[in-house]
């Protein structure tokens, strides 16, 4: 596995910052480094009990009214081409041009990628999420504050993921920049990271080259 490939991609994500800074309260950025953020992260098993992802994260919100979910607005930041719609008042996306980092594959159909959530929601549920209010976890399901939070993904690859964290499985490109983003979510959201995950984080990021993360707590 070549850990060190995909260090462009998180430069071009704006990952890397100079200077090293304590962390912040919420709404605040800090700066930090990947090795030391991956150590930074709070242990504690990992409690699924009550998981339900309907019920307890909802789904895509249209946050700012303009008929365009989560989904779309995702995919229409992504886009390195012009878009095209289902309909005339432009809220579902159907054609554009997205590279998905896993695999760097080149979509230009919306129906060929899926949102990806870098942290995924059991995950999430697991690692502290299942204390947090109801509103707090809508949040984190349509996190769009932070760019690495939701990506358009290629949908194979998406469903070989699942909920799966990197001490499990590993997309094939840009496996630093994932792991930046995993670590970077973790830290935003106050998550926690059992012993096996915290295990497999530092060691992936000690095998990356020194990268300094911008981390904005929510």
């Amino acid at each position: 596995m070549n850990i060190r490939s995909g260090l462009v991609a998180v430069l071009a994500a704006g990952l890397l910052f100079t200077g090293i800074a304590a962390p912040a309260d919420a709404g605040a950025t800090y700066t930090t480094t990947l090795r030391a953020a991956a150590r930074a992260l709070p242990v504690a098993a990992e409690n699924n009990v009550g998981y339900d992802r309907n019920r307890y994260f909802g789904g895509w919100l249209d946050q700012d009214k303009d008929c365009q979910n989560t989904r779309a607005e995702v995919l229409v930041t992504e886009s390195k081409a012009a878009l095209s719609y289902t309909t005339a008042r432009r809220c579902t996306v159907a054609t554009g041009r997205w590279t998905t980092t896993f695999d760097n594959k080149v979509h230009t159909s919306a129906s060929t990628a899926q949102i990806d959530h870098t942290v995924p929601v059991a995950e999430t549920w697991g690692s502290g999420a299942r204390k947090w209010t109801q509103a707090r976890r809508v949040a984190f399901y349509n996190d769009t504050g932070y760019a690495g939070a939701l990506n358009a993904q290629t949908t194979l690859l998406n469903q070989q993921k699942q909920a799966k964290g990197p001490e499990d499985w590993m997309p094939p490109k840009n496996q630093c920049s994932y792991l930046a983003q995993w670590i970077t979510v973790k830290a935003r959201w106050g998550m926690t990271a059992d012993s096996r995950e915290k295990a497999a984080l530092v060691r992936l990021a000690d095998q990356c080259a020194a990268t300094n993360l911008a981390i904005t707590k929510y």
